[in-house]
């Protein structure tokens, strides 16, 4: 089972030495409220879609009546994991399942292979590949693979922004041009340009585990690729959030809106990068609002 088989994953130190605690916490509490949440759900677990152990996607399906009353299919939502590029499992994401697929939609959460043993693009070409696997796969499960929405928290949020403006590499995996619908993407970094890195610091440990080329820091900048895009966003980040989320996503947002791509903005008052994402899975949570109400509208 998923959740039995975690690969062991390098020292959170060895990335940001200054917040291994919040961190640990957090993956700790994400990964006791997936458990729960994958017992309380219908689930197809662990489905692989490449020979790598992180290339694999979790199903959180709706009840088979909800399926039943909706003969093409329901909305479908995939959501990518965060962990700073090094770390994490799609196994952190099950716990927002429960607050989304009553409306009913099936929940997706896809897993990507890690820095520094798989530097960029590895992730993003994982996250696209599944993506495709979803596309392809999902109407033999209930799910409607014209209705596909994409989200992820943290560095998951920056993969789905980049899976949803990278249209010129759909091509490679089939995938149409209008095939994400909406990106709801959280607490994410959209440009990574705008960041000068200190010797030493965690921008440049991260920089330095995740690129081969230097060009490589503009192709992580989901803000680089927005030209004549008019797939919505919803952007939001909590109040005390990271600095270099809550500015870029200030950016992105005012780029989107001035090109007139459908833009929504959110600042969660009170939390930080972690509580952000760890009360998505409770409904009246307002970004679990606004992405019912997006995908009800969107979708319909």
């Amino acid at each position: 089972m998923a959740f039995d088989d975690l690969k062991q994953q390098p020292p959170r130190a060895s990335l940001n030495p200054d917040r291994v605690e919040e961190f640990e916490a957090y993956a700790a509490a994400a990964l006791d409220l997936s458990k729960a949440a994958a017992a309380s759900c219908r689930t197809v677990l662990d489905i692989e879609f490449g020979d790598d152990y992180y290339q694999k996607l979790d199903l959180y399906l709706p009840d088979e009546a909800a399926l039943a009353d909706h003969e093409g299919g329901v909305p479908v939502i995939l959501f990518c994991h965060g962990g700073g590029w090094n770390f994490g499992y799609k196994e952190w994401n099950g716990f927002m399942a429960p607050a989304l697929i009553d409306l009913p939609t099936i929940f997706v959460s896809v897993s990507y292979r890690l820095a520094p043993e798989h530097k960029f693009p590895a992730a993003l070409e994982d996250v696209l590949a599944g993506l495709s696997w979803v596309f392809n796969n999902i109407a033999d499960h209930g799910g409607d693979p014209n209705r596909l929405f994409m989200g992820g928290w943290s560095a998951g949020g920056t993969l789905a922004a980049l899976a949803t403006v990278r249209r010129d590499l759909y091509p490679n995996y089939g995938l149409p041009d209008d095939i994400i619908k909406a990106c709801v993407a959280t607490s994410t970094p959209y440009d990574h340009r705008v960041n000068n890195p200190v010797p030493g610091s965690t921008t440049e440990r991260l920089q330095r585990q995740l690129f081969t080329r230097p060009e490589q820091v503009a192709e992580t900048s989901a803000i680089a690729y927005i030209e004549g895009l008019t797939t919505p966003f919803f952007i939001s980040h909590g109040e005390k959030d990271f600095p270099h989320v809550m500015a870029t996503s200030q950016l992105m947002h005012d780029a989107l809106a001035a090109q007139g791509t459908p833009v929504e903005y959110s600042v969660i008052p009170s939390f930080d990068h972690y509580q952000n994402n760890l009360d998505q899975g409770r409904r009246g949570n307002e970004w679990v609002e606004t992405v019912r109400r997006m995908i009800l509208e969107i979708a319909r």
